[in-house]
């Protein structure tokens, strides 16, 4: 089997129908020792374990079922097959099903990756380095372009669903959200991607949305890893499109086509902002840089440009250069703790939480309503 494959078939075949296929369950879960709570994804709630047996460390996930009448939940079967398909050097792996002692009680065992990236970035006095930042992004995009050009898009690309490993080679997990699409007009639904990384098309209530949707948020990553906060901090969904606004600029039919025939466009009333303020957002970006979070953030959906594209972009050709992964920083693992000691600690705030005020102020510093200056650039 080669390193990066999917055995569904060739990239240009769309996956088949997860939802009538059974789902295996091979060993007892009491192979297993559960360590401490490491976290919970969107579908069910993650462990670190050992195996008995060998001694291997894992991510032990027990999937919910709490939403079920009968039998293992269709968003599980999905991410099951989706990651049974499909093996890439930045995917996370799936290493087996196991169940417990009711037949409802059913876990998914994945290697075991020392960090995230949401409570690294927490947790780090100082930011990555620019070069540890494209080292980052270029692992992150090889994975979503795998993903696309297998037909499948992930919807819920955001730091705490990026796994870091002590060599430098980050995972992307937690597809409890992720599907195959098809290569044509088909309706989904837009309430999907974390609000701070969600696209103006799914805002807006656009249910016939792409693969698109997953750059979007990949673009929203590389600006909140350049600026070690979050690019886009909304707290409603109305809020997160006037953030998009001030930053970027009001959308128009103009570079937008389309755009006023989305759903909730009518009902969007706020105030109109001609200009762009990416580049006073990202002051010490340089042009290829500020051009490839332009591209990625780009409000058109067609016009978005793609994983693959961007891994041919300039930005990761110039210097600083990318860090080979071997060469990046380690961090001490926060899951280290046992289960007892960490129902002594007190629980993680929200993810940028408590630096919501200090964005937000930054925000109302940036965009200043008396008028442009020389790093406004004006929108269409």
């Amino acid at each position: 089997m080669s390193q990066r494959q999917c055995d569904s078939g060739a990239g240009a075949a769309a996956p088949a129908s997860t939802e009538d296929q059974e789902l295996p369950v091979l060993d007892p879960v009491t192979d297993y020792e559960k360590v401490n709570r490491i976290g919970e994804g969107t579908y069910g709630v993650v462990y670190r374990a050992r195996n008995k047996l060998t001694g291997e460390v894992v991510a032990l996930k027990k999937v919910r079922m709490d939403r079920e009448r009968h039998g293992v939940p269709v968003t599980s079967l999905r991410e099951l097959r989706i990651l049974q398909a499909c093996r890439h050097p930045n995917i996370v792996e799936l290493k087996s099903v196991v169940t417990g002692r009711r037949p409802d009680s059913v876990f998914f065992v994945f290697e075991y990756v020392e960090h995230d990236l949401g409570r690294l970035l927490d947790s780090m006095r100082a930011p990555f380095k620019e070069s540890e930042v494209k080292c980052l992004m270029l692992q992150l995009l090889e994975a979503i372009a795998f993903l696309h050009e297998h037909w499948i898009v992930h919807r819920d690309l955001k730091l705490s669903n990026l796994l870091l490993s002590n060599k430098g080679v980050l995972k992307l997990c937690d597809f409890g959200l992720a599907r195959s699409y098809r290569p044509y007009d088909v309706a989904y639904t837009p309430n999907v991607v974390t609000l701070w990384y969600r696209a103006p098309e799914l805002l807006l209530g656009y249910e016939r949305y792409t693969e698109a949707v997953d750059m979007w948020a990949a673009g929203c990553i590389l600006g909140e890893l350049l600026r070690h906060e979050p690019l886009l901090p909304g707290k409603t969904e109305m809020q997160q499109l006037e953030l998009i606004f001030k930053l970027l600029g009001s959308p128009s039919e103009r570079i937008w086509p389309g755009l006023s025939a989305m759903p909730l466009w009518p009902k969007i009333s706020l105030p109109a902002q001609p200009y762009s303020f990416m580049q006073q957002e990202f002051p010490g970006l340089s042009e290829a840089g500020l051009d490839l979070m332009c591209r990625m953030l780009c409000y058109d959906p067609n016009k978005r440009i793609t994983a693959r594209g961007a891994l041919k972009h300039p930005y990761f050709r110039e210097s600083p250069y990318p860090k080979a992964p071997h060469d990046m920083p380690t961090f001490p693992s926060a899951h280290n703790a046992t289960t007892a000691q960490a129902a002594r600690q007190p629980q993680q705030a929200h993810r940028g939480g408590r630096r919501r005020q200090d964005v937000e102020a930054r925000f109302a510093r940036a965009f200043d309503p008396e008028g442009p200056s020389s790093k406004h650039q004006r929108v269409g």
